[in-house]
């Protein structure tokens, strides 16, 4: 079994899979993909301050990308949803690629 080509043909799979979720339901579903990792990085992994501190982190993230959606291109308006996909997509493809640590 050729192990490189089957890694690439699981992450060219999840990514094209991720990309039809995405498609179907909106690029809102990054923020909870991005602020769940990044929080339990940084707090731990106690679900009592997690999951508070999840909620707050994805909503500051909404809040920071709507802001920059109207300040980078004013006077018109880039939808949000550009911003967390520029944001989602580097970190679903890195969350994709590091190694699982137990």
């Amino acid at each position: 079994v050729n192990t490189v080509r089957e890694r690439l043909f699981l992450l060219i799979t999840a990514a094209v899979l991720a990309g039809g979720a995405v498609g179907a339901v909106g690029p809102v579903g990054f923020v909870g993909l991005i602020v769940p990792h990044t929080v339990r990085r940084l707090a731990g992994g106690d679900y009592r301050r997690l999951l508070p501190l999840s909620a707050l982190g994805g909503a500051v993230l909404m809040i920071w990308a709507d802001i920059f959606s109207r300040v980078i291109v004013t006077p018109a308006e880039l939808p949000i949803g550009v911003i967390l996909s520029l944001l989602g997509g580097p970190f679903f493809l890195y969350l994709l690629v590091k190694k699982p640590t137990l």
